[in-house]
């Protein structure tokens, strides 16, 4: 499975690159993809990447760095920052969905698309059976 999403992660950086942006590799799309639109303190983005704390960091400047994402004051919490997509980060987020449209249709006309909803449904059952449910959720 990890070569599997290896060789889907690299069709979306080629139609990413193809479309103009070679801002970011693989390793920087873990952060993307964890980035809600309205922003993400850096502890959440660690966690929902299975990161460090300092990983998750050393990611962020990186990304920073190409002016797609910036670090702004959280109006919730005036000591905590949080990690939002720059303008321009938005017009990359948009190729980003239309790159992962691309490698999910590439996979579908290879796969057939009732193999690949089968796995989609299957991973998506497996994910569920793994989430701790809380005291007031129920099946």
């Amino acid at each position: 499975m990890n070569e599997a999403v290896r060789i889907f992660e690299s069709k979306i950086i080629e139609n990413l690159k193809a479309k103009g942006h070679d801002e970011l590799t693989a390793a920087h799309i873990n952060l993307t993809r964890n980035l809600d639109e309205d922003g993400t303190r850096l502890t959440e983005l660690a966690r929902r990447a299975s990161l460090t704390k300092q990983s998750m960091s050393e990611l962020v400047d990186q990304v920073e760095r190409t002016g797609l994402i910036e670090k702004r004051r959280d109006p919730d919490d005036g000591r905590a920052k949080l990690v939002c997509f720059t303008d321009k980060g938005l017009v990359w987020l948009e190729a980003f969905h239309q790159s992962l449209e691309v490698a999910e249709r590439e996979m579908r006309e290879q796969l057939g698309p009732a193999l690949v909803d089968l796995i989609v449904e299957a991973l998506g059952k497996y994910v569920e059976g793994q989430t701790p449910k809380g005291p007031d959720q129920s099946d």
